[in-house]
């Protein structure tokens, strides 16, 4: 029984340090150990401390990301001026777009405006677009809004407007010029006002 003595003390060395272990010797003569103590003479090892590593704690994970907060939203982006499908006379082809958002405009966002597809210019914090010298015909336009990074956050469908240009021509005899209309209405160029009729000399009589 010598030789499984240690492999008995090695077991039992493998109990957990709260449980008692006792030995005593049977009635054949040999050493049990156990950690049921029986009844009668038996007696307890004091067990050595166990050098069992604790188990490792969770490493700290790190805090989630913070939230972004959410990019700022406009309830209303519209065009006020010209009025959709409208038509504009303008003999220049001069025309003034505006525009209109509610809220008004966040810090960093500008307004573009895009004509027939293409972007007029950088985007600006004022909604006033002038136009110069358009072609006569129909034309689409809408209003974005952009951000700091110059996405675009907003945008109205685009709308026509229909341009007339009036020839000064038309003008003229639509509303005809009068005499101090010249040199002041565009179609009454002083170059082309009549020249007053010559006054009558009055005739002498010859003596």
């Amino acid at each position: 029984m010598r030789p499984l003595l240690p492999a008995l003390v090695f077991a039992l060395l493998s109990l957990t340090a709260n449980a008692g272990v006792y030995t005593y010797i049977d009635a054949d003569g040999n050493r049990v150990f156990t950690d049921q103590p029986p009844s009668g003479s038996a007696s307890r090892i004091e067990l050595a401390p166990s050098n069992a590593m604790p188990a490792n704690k969770a490493l700290p994970t790190a805090p989630p990301p913070a939230k972004q907060p959410p990019e700022p939203s406009y309830q209303i982006l519209r065009i006020l001026t010209p009025t959709p499908d409208s038509v504009v006379r303008e003999a220049s082809g001069d025309l003034i777009v505006t525009a209109d958002s509610e809220p008004g405009l966040h810090p960093g966002h500008g307004y573009r405006l895009i004509l027939d597809g293409q972007p007029q210019g950088q985007a600006d914090r004022s909604p006033v677009f002038p136009l110069k010298n358009l072609d006569r015909g129909t034309h689409q336009i809408s209003v974005e809004i952009l951000d700091a990074q110059g996405r675009i956050v907003e945008r109205t469908p685009a709308q026509p407007f229909h341009l007339k240009r009036i020839s000064l021509a038309e003008k003229r005899r639509t509303n005809p010029c009068k005499k101090k209309d010249w040199g002041v209405r565009p179609e009454c160029p002083i170059e082309d006002k009549p020249k007053d009729p010559p006054k009558d000399i009055p005739l002498i009589p010859f003596i």
